[in-house]
């Protein structure tokens, strides 16, 4: 089956291995997951041509969850005609996405349109609900739907025979690289992405496909280096949380953090930049930061 997975590189921001989709080949149809943001729509064409089909062959996109660099892209495909699967709470985001555009806004301000193009409405009748236990069946092959939240509360992964596309649940791991939690705002819930990573840890996939970056062979070693990640980077944040520090005098220091991290494990300063690419560091302290605020409020776990 490993010969119908096809990863694709979608080079964002001209890097190599950052963003990634996987163009999976079935009776019905090649199927695709993760469609990328609508920045790189132009290379996963040729991605897709490359492997001897057209955009308008692409019936199915499965997207593990609405973020621009995973789901950013998705409408053009609904307007070829294929049908976008998200959770449900992610549903009326895609129908309706100025809310998603504008929150983003916000955190990226001048740079949306270079990093992630356009989001446009996708129609009712091309988006389907995936949840949790789903099985989505294109003939010769299945996807089994698992909800995964932690890193975002409608993030799913897809099970298909003995590997799972993880999207951003197990983390982002570039090459021999270190393998790190994207924590952006406003989702993270340390509790309930343990709780994911315990659900992948027990299926006891042969290998994961992590959008950021590619497939990796061993499943268990990489959840629990992610589980200790998690903490590193949350305990990290605490002490500037409980100080009342602001976000932007944390930063620096954050990113020192990882940076250091990352020359200890031996990675090269352009390493260390596709992996900025990947999951910028300074996005997390904001994430975190909100993490310690709803549990001190007790509204999670």
């Amino acid at each position: 089956m490993i010969n119908n997975i096809k990863i694709l590189d979608l080079n964002f921001q001209g890097s190599k291995e950052s963003i990634g989709s996987f163009l999976v080949k079935t009776q019905k149809g090649p199927v695709l997951i993760e469609a990328g943001p609508e920045s790189t729509f132009e290379t996963l064409v040729k991605g897709i041509q490359k492997e001897g089909y057209k955009v308008e062959d692409i019936h199915a996109v499965l997207l593990t969850h609405i973020h621009f660099d995973h789901a950013g892209a998705a409408w053009k495909f609904a307007e070829n005609g294929a049908k976008i699967y998200v959770h449900e709470i992610g549903v009326p985001h895609l129908a309706n996405p100025e809310k998603l555009w504008n929150s983003a806004a916000q955190i990226y301000g001048d740079d949306m349109e270079r990093l992630w193009g356009e989001m446009k409405p996708i129609a009712n009748e091309q988006l389907v609900a995936a949840n949790d236990g789903d099985i989505l069946d294109f003939g010769d092959v299945k996807f089994k739907v698992i909800y995964t939240p932690g890193h975002a509360i409608h993030h799913n992964a897809y099970q298909m025979n003995d590997v799972i596309f993880t999207g951003d649940v197990a983390g982002c791991k570039i090459e021999n690289g270190p393998v790190v939690p994207p924590c952006p705002p406003p989702d993270i819930d340390l509790a309930l992405w343990k709780k994911s990573i315990k659900k992948i840890k027990d299926i006891n996939p042969s290998a994961l496909y992590l959008t950021h970056f590619a497939r990796q062979e061993d499943p268990i070693s990489l959840l629990n280096e992610l589980e200790q990640e998690l903490d590193n980077w949350a305990n990290f944040i605490k002490p500037f949380f409980d100080a009342a520090t602001p976000a932007q005098e944390i930063v620096p220091q954050f990113m020192k953090f990882t940076t250091d991290a990352f020359l200890k494990k031996g990675l090269s300063q352009n390493e260390i930049k596709i992996y900025e690419y990947a999951n910028p560091s300074w996005m997390s302290v904001n994430g975190l930061l909100r993490f310690w605020k709803l549990k001190q409020q007790g509204r999670i776990e």
